[in-house]
């Protein structure tokens, strides 16, 4: 694990992720400190951009720096938390079927086919509109749409490394099943498990802003979904008051941006020939040859 996070901090575009994502985790932990109440009414409604309210105010006369700051909290919450829960079933049944195999294997991977055949939104918003609002409703609803993912990559990848001699020798030796599953071949999963918690992440965030968008969170509550939930209820577009959901748009893209550029420290991780190729192809371009250009040479 230590070595993944090494090879991240290295990657240039991996570092531009790294310090993104901790200055966006920054202003939401201690950004709520220094704005007013997101629910005060500070000024007219639909107010444009000025040196007194740097995002202007929503339809209601509400501060949209406020709501923007106070919002990505809760909503960065639920996105990781779906992110850990999702990454820990699925990699859980995941390793399970591919080192236990036989009938459990055959049953997980039926259920896991099925879980991925329904399609996940529809399911997502169905589950949502009959539980109760909030957020342990639309983390339990996210992490049960989007874990079969998950386990059906690990489950392949875990397949493939049961059939490997050091499994076989630590079976031999005697070792418990867990044992194995925690020091054997977690291990050589962790790149492949931090790639897909990423992934789940940014899953989770874009779901939940799309569901509370519906209105099918708590709309009474002051998150990303429901700042744009809101300002489509004020008719922002039609006002062309662009500054009520702009910055939360723009929130949102951060995240997915931060969280994409790690991943690419995590795919030289996962396949080290990636990083041999990009630093080939940096090469050739540096010396103004295009590296699609050249032809292998053919052994006579």
């Amino acid at each position: 694990m230590s070595g993944a996070l090494f090879a991240i901090w290295r990657h240039p575009q991996s570092r531009v992720g790294l310090i993104t994502l901790c200055f966006i985790l920054l202003v939401a932990l201690i950004g709520p400190w220094f704005v007013c109440s997101p629910e005060a009414y500070v000024g007219a409604p639909h107010e444009p951009p000025s040196a007194l309210r740097w995002f202007g105010t929503t339809g209601q006369g509400q501060d949209v720096l406020a709501q923007t700051i106070v919002g990505a909290g809760p909503t960065l919450l639920v996105g990781f938390t779906v992110g850990l829960l999702v990454t820990f079933i699925g990699g859980a049944l995941g390793i399970s079927a591919g080192l236990i195999g036989g009938r459990f294997d055959a049953s997980m991977t039926l259920l896991i086919n099925v879980s991925l055949v329904i399609p996940g939104l529809p399911l997502a918003i169905l589950l949502a509109a009959y539980l109760p609002p909030g957020p342990i409703s639309l983390t339990a609803v996210l992490t049960l749409t989007g874990w079969a993912w998950t386990a059906r990559v690990i489950r392949s990848q875990a397949l493939s490394l049961s059939r490997r001699d050091f499994i076989a020798s630590a079976r031999v030796a005697g070792e418990p099943t867990w044992r194995i599953v925690l020091f054997e071949l977690t291990p050589h999963l962790a790149s492949l498990l931090l790639s897909s918690m990423i992934g789940s992440t940014i899953y989770a965030i874009g779901a939940q802003v799309g569901l509370e968008f519906l209105g099918l969170g708590d709309v009474s509550a002051v998150t990303w979904g429901t700042n744009l939930y809101w300002a489509s209820n004020d008719q922002a577009l039609l006002t062309r008051a662009w500054w009520t959901f702009v910055p939360t748009g723009l929130g949102v893209a951060l995240v997915g941006f931060s969280l994409a550029m790690i991943n690419f420290g995590l795919d030289e991780v996962s396949n080290p020939r990636l990083g041999v190729e990009r630093r080939w192809r940096t090469a050739l371009m540096s010396r103004g040859v295009e590296p699609d250009t050249l032809t292998p040479r053919v052994k006579r």
